[in-house]
């Protein structure tokens, strides 16, 4: 991989996490629902019990939903390289679909494995987590095409 394409996926990566969290922010701001994924995953941290500062969870919890970003945008640029998908906009929706299906069964189990659920409107959380990566996939088509 050379450095122009790994500008082009963590550039790509940085603006469609940046985009659907803000969507998430925006939604929990407005059904005054905490929906906001790096709290949720701070939570989840929490309660694995991972003996660190809740600064440092908190800091743990932006990285790591970054880093699940890059690792979809690596996925994307893969399928696109390799014409197994092609590099339009209804593909880039299609995969954020898909993400978000793969978000909503990562989050179902999470808070499964978690003694204490967080007191949220699950049905409700599911489905702008949906919407969010819908927009994940749409920035990330339109981000990935800049370069």
């Amino acid at each position: 991989m050379d450095f122009y394409t790994l500008i082009q996926i963590l550039v790509s990566s940085i603006a469609a996490t940046s985009a659907m969290t803000l969507f998430s922010y925006a939604v929990s701001a407005t059904a005054r629902e905490l929906y906001k994924e790096p709290v949720l995953l701070s939570y989840i941290l929490s309660h694995l019990h991972l003996e660190v500062l809740p600064s440092v969870k908190n800091i743990l919890a932006w990285i790591l939903h970054y880093i699940i970003g890059l690792g979809f945008i690596i996925v994307y640029h893969f399928l696109w390289d390799y014409n197994i998908l092609e590099l339009t906009w209804p593909i880039g929706i299609l995969l954020g679909a898909i993400s978000g299906i793969i978000g909503i069964i990562t989050w179902y189990v999470l808070f499964k494995i978690v003694p204490q659920k967080p007191n949220i409107d699950f049905k409700g959380y599911y489905l702008q987590l949906f919407a969010a990566h819908i927009i994940f996939g749409f920035i990330a088509f339109e981000v990935y095409i800049l370069f």
